[in-house]
């Protein structure tokens, strides 16, 4: 079987499918972890039923999202979406070719990768990183004060943001933290640059921050993984696919220092995503009850995800970082599973109800009356 990396897909149209569901999607990030989305988002596309209106993404998930942009813009007013989707999924694998190459670069780059890492060995890269970084009170300042990041040239060879920010669908939001107050900053049209991506991506421990327009950015993950609300408040679809990479849940309590840190990494970037799911589920019933009114300003909001289930789970957090082609190949093809998967279960369901249950995955218990 040929390897996902080795040739972008066919150019070729699939017929079209009907009917046709208008969706929006939110891009969680996880590093090399994306790859799981980019196999999602390539069944999406192919499979043909669904017309994306905006998509939110942040960290990995922002350049997932960029990525399949590029390819809607690629292929211009064109009347055929399928040509859109074929060029979307090709950019897509063209830019997850790119970070494959990045992990099989020569030695003189694996040192510099291992210096900015903390010097830990390869498989312990990720969540170990930051302790060891924090206990040898070595910042990127120090670390990396060329602020060197091989990603940022792959994406400018790749992307044309000028285009994407005119695009008129699907729409592409892409979150960053703002380090001085902590909220979530959502990039879009004009605002949305190699710059603003760069920032959603910026780990902290790993890089110097991002300035934009004289304000510093870190990673978007920390503040909005992903950003619901312009998907709420800028689109018209109340459809929203969340394709989520860090797990929820672990079965067990981690006992050694790296499992430690690989949950408290998947809990970190999972807050944000929790305290917007408990919002939407808190207006979804105050709607349900009649106690608010349906209109502009509050409207019931459809949830669904596709994840990579008790497979994603047996994957350390501690291999975000690696861009290992065997990984991203296999996280691709997880990613295709999971979404065949879930338009075989969920597709008729679109427009009608949510997926989910956000009360028993995002919510938990609440007190009788609530």
């Amino acid at each position: 079987m040929t390897s996902p990396l080795a040739d972008p897909p066919s150019s070729s149209t699939p017929p079209a499918v009907q009917p046709h569901s208008l969706i929006n999607l939110a891009l969680q990030g996880g590093g090399s972890h994306g790859a799981f989305t980019w196999g999602v988002l390539d069944t999406l596309l192919a499979d043909g039923r669904v017309r994306i209106e905006g998509v939110s993404g942040t960290s990995a998930g922002a350049i997932n999202a960029v990525a399949m942009a590029q390819g809607f813009a690629e292929a211009g007013s064109s009347a055929d979406i399928g040509h859109a989707h074929e060029a979307a999924r090709a950019t897509l694998a063209r830019v997850w070719q790119g970070v494959a190459r990045l992990g099989s670069l020569g030695a003189m780059t694996q040192g510099l990768m291992r210096m900015l890492l903390g010097s830990w060995p390869g498989e312990q890269v990720g969540a170990h990183m930051i302790g060891n970084a924090m206990s040898q009170w070595l910042s990127p300042y120090q670390a990396n004060p060329l602020d060197i990041n091989p990603l940022r040239q792959l994406l400018e060879s790749e992307i044309d943001f000028d285009a994407i920010g005119r695009l008129s669908q699907p729409r592409v939001f892409v979150s960053a933290t703002h380090v001085r107050t902590g909220r979530a900053e959502i990039f879009a049209g004009r605002r949305l640059t190699l710059s603003a991506v760069m920032a959603s991506a910026c780990l902290p421990m790993m890089f110097q921050a991002v300035e934009i327009d004289g304000e510093h950015y870190w990673d978007g993950g920390f503040s909005g993984n992903p950003s619901l609300l312009p998907l709420i408040n800028a689109c018209r679809s109340s459809d929203i696919v969340l394709v989520q990479i860090n797990p929820l849940k672990r079965e067990h309590t981690p006992q050694s220092p790296h499992e430690i840190m690989d949950r408290v990494n998947e809990l970190t970037f999972n807050a944000s995503l929790l305290s917007q799911m408990r919002t939407i589920d808190f207006i979804n019933r105050l709607l349900a009850d009649g106690r608010l009114q349906e209109g502009e300003k509050y409207r019931s909001m459809l949830l669904h995800r596709i994840d990579g289930g008790t497979e994603m789970e047996e994957i350390p957090a501690s291999t975000k970082l690696s861009a290992d082609g065997v990984l991203i190949d296999r996280l691709f093809a997880m990613g295709q599973e999971s979404a065949r998967h879930w338009l075989g279960r969920h597709f008729a369901d679109l427009g009608q109800r949510s997926t989910i249950d956000i009360r028993r995955d995002y919510v938990g218990a609440m007190p009788r009356g609530f």
